[in-house]
């Protein structure tokens, strides 16, 4: 079965905005599966008002710090 869009539902979305970089903490269902959490980057510092997507990779302690209370309240959202 493909992926469809209209199935995915996010129950939680926060956001921590760094320097160069931007990193969302969701919490989503797929077809009302289990609630999972997904931690994505995005770069800010390529074209002016662009952002492009980047593996997560390695955090810095001014990273961890700024999404753990994310992190934390994603968890509340897991049930």
């Amino acid at each position: 079965m493909a992926y469809d869009s209209s199935l995915d539902q996010q129950s939680f979305s926060k956001s921590w905005q760094g320097v160069t970089s931007k990193i969302t903490v969701g919490v989503y269902s797929y077809n009302n599966g289990p609630k999972k959490v997904q931690i994505s980057r995005e770069l800010l510092d390529q074209e002016p008002g662009r952002p492009s997507f980047a593996k997560l990779g390695r955090l810095t302690k001014d990273e961890l710090d700024g999404i753990l209370p994310l992190l934390q309240e994603a968890l509340t959202q897991l049930g």
